[in-house]
């Protein structure tokens, strides 16, 4: 039995791990991978888009002489003129900066490179998108990550112990919930205010898929927990932990906080169904 109890939590950590270094890296705030070949030689650098604080946003490409560059940028979404940033060499590295927007404010850029007056081809590159976040204090933040970390470990734990029909699922039940309060509906909001200036722009106050898939997550669970005690109580508790890891699954911060620049008020897109987020095709439209 402790062999078994061990091998469960074991698995639950890996598989929620696994979940959340997909939900992050797959995210729109993730840095933007490019590569491009000079000379025969590939040259790997990334592309920031998401930036915390007071300063300008800073691009830094570790690419070789006589390389040079331009950073052509506009806010995002506007149909503002295209604005131009030379780039600067320093110390073998080039680095220009994008101006700082207000929080969930939000540019769009794209690099011009060339050697010897020629232009270097990057392919199909689309437009970056980098949005800007206030500062959010290490008390909030560290609590904030552990507590919504437990919550999928705990989460994913529970599936195991209903499937082998051992009691100990409903304990980790109330584990998750307290958890996911703790760490998504207190916590949450004071990290969502320091970054983007609101305590909660989910339903129904509006539409921010990261504050509602916190709510999607919530109500199976508390389903759950309340009716642990009937026949189908595994069942449920089982079917609330698939949907926890659903969540989960959809990557950080789509379809988030965004500045008007037209109103200077925050606003997020329409409200979508979560699950549809994990098509390819439709969660790049929201990327």
């Amino acid at each position: 039995m402790k062999l078994k109890k061990v091998i469960f939590w074991i698995l639950a950590v890996v598989i929620s791990l696994a979940a959340m270094v997909y939900q992050r890296l797959t995210g729109p705030t993730y840095p933007k991978d490019c590569t491009i070949t000079y000379t025969g030689v590939e040259y790997d650098f990334n592309l920031p888009r998401s930036h915390g604080g007071d300063t300008d946003c800073s691009l830094e490409l570790d690419l070789p002489e006589p390389i040079e560059g331009k950073v052509i940028w506009r806010r995002f979404p506007t149909e503002d003129p295209w604005d131009t940033i030379v780039m600067v060499r320093s110390e073998g590295v080039l680095t220009a900066s994008l101006p700082h927007q207000p929080p969930a404010g939000k540019i769009e850029y794209q690099l011009a490179l060339s050697a010897n007056g020629e232009s270097i081809n990057q392919g199909a590159q689309e437009h970056v998108v980098v949005r800007y976040k206030g500062s959010v204090p290490a008390w909030a933040l560290i609590p904030h990550v552990l507590l919504m970390v437990l919550t999928v470990i705990w989460s994913t734990a529970v599936v195991f112990f209903a499937l082998a029909n051992m009691p100990a699922y409903k304990r980790q039940i109330g584990f998750t919930l307290i958890f996911l309060i703790l760490g998504g509906f207190i916590l949450g909001p004071i990290v969502q205010k320091y970054s983007f200036g609101q305590f909660w722009t989910g339903w129904p106050l509006g539409s921010d898929l990261t504050d509602n898939k916190v709510v999607f997550a919530l109500v199976p669970f508390l389903a759950a927990w309340f009716l642990r005690e009937k026949p189908y109580g595994r069942w449920l508790a089982i079917l609330a932990a698939v949907v926890m890891l659903a969540v989960y699954l959809i990557p950080h911060s789509l379809n988030g906080s965004e500045l008007d620049p037209e109103t200077g008020e925050v606003v997020t897109g329409s409200l979508l169904i979560p699950g549809i987020l994990l098509i390819p095709g439709i969660r790049k439209k929201f990327m």
